[in-house]
């Protein structure tokens, strides 16, 4: 989703870094062969994640949602050379797709997949995370916060993506639409928790920067 005018949205676009190799690659066969190729974190937010996680030098990060692992293989960028970067998915079809880019890539030794329902993963990984984030199904983003929150080390930062789902968060609710239901909810908690500092930023369809204090 684009917030801003085509031509000044492509203008941001072309005079941000472009993305590597390696992505660009993943990008073309995710596109040819997975349904849904819009869940691709893409190009430009791909390099904004590259950034934040340089930025914050993390050792241990966790992904909420791998798809077919462009946004982890874009995190992994900033990682601290001894780190580990745990991802998750439920969808089983896609793992072969996912590990055979984290292969080809110079992250292969410390990307640990994991498949299966995130809320059962969690609580199993004995971790402190610097950097987590959450991009999966959107019904259960407060229940993942509530996980993941005393896993945080202080200073860590947690991103969150989809917060404006398209727009529905401004819009008249439809009781109906769970997913819209619980954003507002979510997004509301990161804006309030006594133990978070967050900026919601209007990149492509909304990504929230939260961090620990």
């Amino acid at each position: 989703m684009h917030f801003l005018p085509e031509k000044l949205d492509n203008y941001v676009v072309n005079h941000s870094q472009r993305e590597p190799e390696l992505l660009r690659e993943l990008s073309r066969e995710t596109w040819q062969k997975v349904l849904n190729p819009r869940m691709l974190s893409g190009a430009f937010q791909g390099r904004v994640l590259s950034m934040i996680s340089k930025l914050v030098n993390p050792k241990n990060i966790l992904e909420i949602g791998t798809y077919t692992g462009y946004s982890a293989l874009c995190l992994a960028e900033g990682m601290q050379v001894d780190g580990k970067l745990h991802t998750i998915d439920k969808n089983e079809e896609l793992e072969e797709l996912q590990h055979k880019y984290f292969q080809k890539s110079s992250y292969k030794n410390q990307i640990i997949q994991h498949v299966g329902n995130a809320i059962e993963i969690i609580p199993n990984i004995d971790t402190q995370f610097d950097l987590v984030f959450i991009d999966a199904d959107k019904s259960n983003y407060v229940n993942y916060f509530h996980l993941i929150i005393e896993k945080m080390n202080k200073g860590g930062i947690i991103l969150s993506d989809n917060v404006l789902w398209s727009g529905k968060v401004v819009e008249e609710l439809n009781p109906k639409d769970i997913d819209t239901k619980v954003l507002l909810k979510y997004n509301h908690l990161l804006n309030t928790d006594s133990r978070l500092e967050t900026v919601l930023l209007p990149i492509r369809d909304g990504l929230t920067i939260s961090r620990v204090k």
